[in-house]
C-alpha cells in the first residue's frame, strides 16, 4: 500500500515536471527555507544534465574557461599555507561552475527566465515576512529538524541587533539576497504593468493597441506590487548601505530603460538630498537633515556607529588584502586564508575582506582572478550585445532579459563591497542567474549562426 501510494505521488509530480529544470525551480522555491534540500536538488540536476548533454556542454568555450579556472584553483591549493582550509574553500566555487554549465544548457527560453524570476520572488516572501516580524514583533526561532535539513535560527531583534537578518546569518547577507530579488521582482512588475496598460492587437487599423480590462492580469500584478514593496521595506531595515545603493541604482536603470525622465529626476533629487545631509559641510547638511531622516544619513556617514574599530573599516581590509596579493601574486596564500592572516595582524576575527575580487587576488593569485573576471565580463558583454542587436527579442523579452543583466550587475557591485560566495542560497542564486544569461545568449547565437549558413 505504501509503495503504491509513493508511486502515485511520484507519477503525479513526474507528469507536471516536464524537464529537469522544473526540479531546480522547485528547489529554488524552498531554498530560502531549506538550503540543504535546495542545494542537493540543484546539484543533482546539474550533474545529470552534465552527463546527458556532455558533448554539447563541452563544446562551449565559456565552459572551457571555467574548466581552466578550476584547474588553476586546484593548483593554488598545493601552494597554500593551510592546505586543508584551501581545499575546503574550493567547495565555494567549483560545484557552482558545474551548476553554471548544467543550467546554461537547460535554460534556453525567455519563458524559463520568467518562471525562475517568479519562483525567486515567491520564495522570498516567507523570509521577508519573518524578517519584519523579527525586528518589529520580536519574533525568534531556533528550530532544527534532522540536523541541517531544516535549521531555522532567527534571534529576536536581528543580527546585528536592530538590523533584519531573518533566517540568514547576517543582515548584510540578507540585504544582498533581497537586492537581487528586488531587481528581478521589479522587472516582472514592470512587465505586468505594461501588459495592463496596453496590448498589441493585430489586424486592427490605427495605432494597433487597445486598453485591457481592469480585471485581466490583476492577481499577478497585485501580488508583485505587494512583493516588491515588502522586499524593498525589508531591505531598508537590513540597514545595509550597499543594498540601499544598489536598489536605487536598479530603480534608476529601469527608469532610464523605460524612458521615464521625470522619475529619474525625482530619484536623483532624493539621492542628492540624502548625500548632502550625510556628507555636506555642517551648515548645508543641517538644512537637508530637516527633511532627511537620521536613519539614512547617519548610517551613510557612520554617525550611527561612531566608535567602530579601524580594523573593521573596509578601507583597512582592502589595503591588507591588496598587500597579501602583492606578496604572493601568482598562487596567493590559499583559499580561506584571509581570516587567519587578518586575525594574526589585527587581533580581530573577520571572515573576509568585503571585496570578492581582492579576496581572490590575495587567496588565489592574479592569474586565477583575472581569468575569473574575464569570464564574468564575457557573460556580461555578450548579454548586452544580444539585448542591443538581436532581432529575435520582442519588447517583453527584452525587459525580462534586461532585468537578469541588471541583477548580474547588481551582483558584481555587491561583491565589490562584500563577498556573497559564503552563503549557499545567495551563491546558488547568483550562478543560476549567470547560467540563465549564458544559456539565452548561446541559443540565440546559434540561431544567428544557422541563419547565416542558410543564406
Amino acid at each position: 500500500m505504501l509503495g503504491a501510494s509513493l508511486n502515485k505521488v511520484f507519477n503525479y509530480f513526474k507528469s507536471r515536471w516536464q524537464s529537469s529544470l522544473n526540479y531546480s525551480l522547485w528547489a529554488l522555491l524552498i531554498f530560502p527555507l531549506s538550503p540543504l534540500i535546495g542545494a542537493v536538488t540543484i546539484s543533482l540536476v546539474s550533474l545529470i544534465t552534465l552527463v546527458q548533454q556532455y558533448p554539447k556542454i563541452s563544446r562551449r568555450p565559456l565552459n572551457w574557461g571555467f574548466a581552466l579556472l578550476s584547474v588553476l584553483l586546484i593548483v593554488t591549493v598545493g601552494f597554500a599555507q593551510d592546505k586543508t582550509a584551501a581545499f575546503l574553500g574550493l567547495f565555494n566555487l567549483l560545484p557552482f561552475f558545474i551548476v553554471f554549465a548544467g543550467h546554461s544548457a537547460l535554460i534556453q527560453t525567455f519563458a524559463q527566465l520568467r518562471q525562475m524570476a517568479w519562483i525567486v520572488v515567491i520564495g522570498s516572501m516567507p523570509v521577508a515576512i519573518m524578517g519584519l516580524g523579527q525586528l518589529f514583533l520580536g519574533w525568534s526561532l531556533n528550530l532544527e529538524i534532522l540536523w541541517i535539513v531544516l535549521n531555522w535560527t532567527m534571534p529576536p531583534g536581528g543580527n546585528p541587533p536592530g538590523r533584519i537578518a531573518s533566517l540568514f546569518f547576517h543582515a548584510n547577507t540578507f540585504a544582498a539576497y533581497l537586492t537581487i530579488v528586488f531587481i528581478l521582482g521589479l522587472g516582472l512588475w514592470l512587465e505586468q504593468w505594461r501588459l495592463r496598460k496596453v496590448e498589441p492587437l493585430k489586424g486592427i487599423r490605427g495605432n494597433g493597441y487597445r486598453r485591457l480590462s481592469i480585471g485581466k492580469n490583476s492577481v499577478p500584478f497585485v501580488f508583485l506590487t505587494v512583493a516588491v514593496i515588502t522586499n524593498f521595506i525589508t531591505l531598508i531595515f537590513t540597514n545595509s548601505r550597499n543594498g540601499w545603493a544598489i536598489a536605487i541604482f536598479a530603480c534608476l536603470a529601469y527608469a532610464l530603460y523605460q524612458g521615464w525622465r521625470i522619475l529619474v529626476g525625482s530619484v536623483v533629487a532624493i539621492i542628492s538630498s540624502v548625500l548632502l545631509a550625510a556628507f555636506a559641510p555642517s551648515s548645508v547638511a543641517q538644512i537637508f537633515r530637516l527633511v532627511v531622516p537620521a536613519f539614512f544619513w547617519a548610517r551613510l556617514n557612520d554617525d550611527m556607529y561612531p566608535d567602530r574599530p579601524v580594523a573593521l573599516m573596509r578601507k583597512t581590509q582592502w589595503e591588507f588584502a591588496w598587500s597579501l596579493a602583492q606578496q604572493h601574486p601568482w598562487t596567493g596564500w590559499g583559499l580561506r586564508s584571509f581570516s587567519a592572516l587578518y586575525r594574526a595582524k589585527m587581533q580581530i576575527p573577520l571572515g573576509h575582506p568585503h571585496n570578492l575580487f581582492l579576496m581572490l587576488s590575495a587567496e588565489t593569485g592574479f592569474p586565477s582572478t583575472f581569468l575569473f573576471c574575464g569570464l564574468l565580463a564575457w557573460i556580461l558583454i555578450t548579454g548586452v550585445q544580444l539585448l542591443q542587436k538581436s532581432k529575435y527579442l520582442n519588447t517583453g523579452d527584452r525587459l525580462i532579459f534586461f532585468s537578469y543583466l541588471l541583477a548580474f550587475v547588481g551582483w558584481i557591485l555587491l561583491n565589490t563591497v562584500d563577498v556573497t560566495v559564503f552563503d549557499l542560497r545567495l551563491n546558488a542564486l547568483s550562478w543560476l542567474i549567470l547560467a540563465a544569461i549564458s544559456g539565452i545568449v548561446h541559443r540565440y547565437h546559434e540561431k544567428d549562426r544557422l541563419a547565416s549558413h542558410q543564406l
